[in-house]
Formats: C-alpha cells, sequence, structure tokens
C-alpha cells in the first residue's frame, strides 16, 4: 500500500512533466521488487504558497513522500529508496541542470495497527493483481 506523495512548487509545472513523473515512480516503485503494483497510489501537488531559500521566485522545489506498511528489511527499504531516488533524479536532470531546483525524497513506516485499509482494486487489474 505504498503512497507517493510529491509537493512541489507551481514554478516546476513549465520545467518537468508531472504526470510523467508520477508514472516514472510508479514504475520505479514496482521494479524494486518489494511495493505491490496493486497498492501503488502516485499524486502530485502544486503547493500554492511557497518561499524557498532566499525568497528568489525562480527557485523550484520538489519533495517526495512514500509512505509503507511496516514489515520490510531495512536493507529492502534502503535500496528501493536508492532506486527510487535515482530514477526521479534522472527524470529531473534537465531541471537540475538548467535551473535552481531542489529535490528530496522520504520513505517511511505506517503503522499497521493505527491504519486501517480495504481495497477492491485488485479485482480490476489484469493478471495475478499483485
Amino acid at each position: 500500500m505504498p503512497h507517493i506523495q510529491m509537493d512541489y512548487s507551481p514554478n516546476l509545472e513549465t520545467r518537468l512533466d508531472i504526470a510523467g513523473l508520477c508514472r516514472v515512480l510508479r514504475d520505479a516503485s514496482v521494479a524494486t521488487g518489494i511495493l505491490p503494483l496493486a497498492g501503488i497510489r502516485v499524486r502530485a501537488t502544486a503547493c500554492t504558497h511557497v518561499v524557498i531559500a532566499d525568497g528568489q521566485p525562480d527557485h523550484a522545489f520538489l519533495d517526495i513522500s512514500l509512505r509503507l506498511r511496516e514489515g520490510r528489511s531495512p536493507e529492502d527499504k534502503a535500496r528501493a529508496t536508492a532506486e527510487i531516488f535515482a530514477a526521479a533524479e534522472a527524470y529531473c536532470a534537465g531541471v537540475m541542470e538548467t535551473s535552481s531546483f531542489m529535490l528530496s525524497f522520504e520513505m517511511r513506516d505506517i503503522d499497521a495497527a493505527l491504519s486501517p485499509k480495504t481495497s477492491s482494486i485488485r479485482r480490476y487489474l489484469p493478471g495475478d493483481g499483485q
């Protein structure tokens, strides 16, 4: 049940295909082998009000947060973090090369006892529905 939430400065929309990044993050997450396709949710939100560093309006940021149910090994989470961040970094390379840009990523566990879930999505996915 990985949730991937991106918060970004609105000026990034003219520099980066945000919907494309959503797909890249989904695909990179599945490729790790520890995040099931059926549970992945990727969403992106432009932050209405931002002040970055010295307040210069051309600065941009993208903060990626991945929350997932506890139970994966620290080694698997570290590997997945590195792989997903590498995919985001590669996708954003052009922005990083041509403008003032901050990119960050954080993975954290959700306490299953405090986060009830239900879903019917597996019934609607092709194949085994992972």
